[in-house]
């Protein structure tokens, strides 16, 4: 018995798809295809029945498209191999960020005593200013830092008002700007742990007095 690729079903006047032409197509599965062949073989005209030449034509397509299902299978494997693969590497490399400091995005400070560093991300260069809030929206000091050229300018707070007196411990906030703009903030902190936070996330630190900051964020180790 042999396919017909171009006889019409019963009551239809318009031809048939091939199973190769409508796998293409639809993107079926093997069983789709199966179906679709056994349908056609049933649905052909038995009076007008095609050479064995284009049955071995499909049966040899059909056997590409089993192939390129099976390597598809495989390339899809292998790219989650690999991605594990390179997943774990970056995690082993951002252990040796332990207890190193970094600058990652935040407006928020923790102060403990101790000085704090930060940065601000200087779009254009220009004179930064940077102001110390407390709790209540106070501005306990405020930082001229002078004419800065684009990038990452660094600053250190001493953990004093602009009296000179220290400030309480707690939690403070930072704001910076340039030529009338808000500029985005860092703060440096030490990376305590590494962890991976799923594939939306992908590595990530956990910084003492920020949290947990994905790899990718940190702009600069100091």
């Amino acid at each position: 018995m042999t396919i017909n690729t171009n006889n019409t079903l019963p009551g239809s006047s318009t031809p048939t798809s091939s199973p190769s032409t409508a796998a293409l197509a639809g993107g079926m599965s093997q069983s789709d295809f199966l179906k679709l062949m056994t349908t056609q073989l049933r649905a052909q005209d038995p009076t007008n029945p095609v050479d064995n030449s284009q049955f071995v034509s499909q049966m040899a397509q059909f056997s590409q498209l089993s192939a390129t299902q099976d390597l598809l299978t495989s390339v899809n494997s292998l790219g989650s191999t690999v991605s594990g693969a390179l997943q774990t590497s970056q995690m082993l490399g951002s252990s040796s960020l332990l207890n190193r400091q970094v600058l990652v995005p935040s407006s928020a400070i923790s102060y403990s005593g101790s000085s704090v560093t930060g940065a601000a991300n200087v779009s254009t260069a220009g004179n930064v200013t940077v102001n110390i809030v407390d709790a209540t929206g106070k501005v306990v000091r405020s930082m001229n830092l002078g004419s800065q050229s684009s990038g990452l300018s660094q600053f250190t707070w001493d953990g004093k008002d602009d009296s000179g007196n220290p400030v309480a411990q707690g939690a403070y906030s930072m704001a910076a700007s340039s030529n009338g703009s808000s500029l985005d903030t860092y703060v440096a902190g030490a990376v305590t742990s590494v962890g991976y936070g799923g594939t939306g996330v992908g590595t990530y630190l956990q910084v003492a007095g920020v949290g947990g900051v994905a790899l990718s964020q940190v702009a600069q180790i100091l």
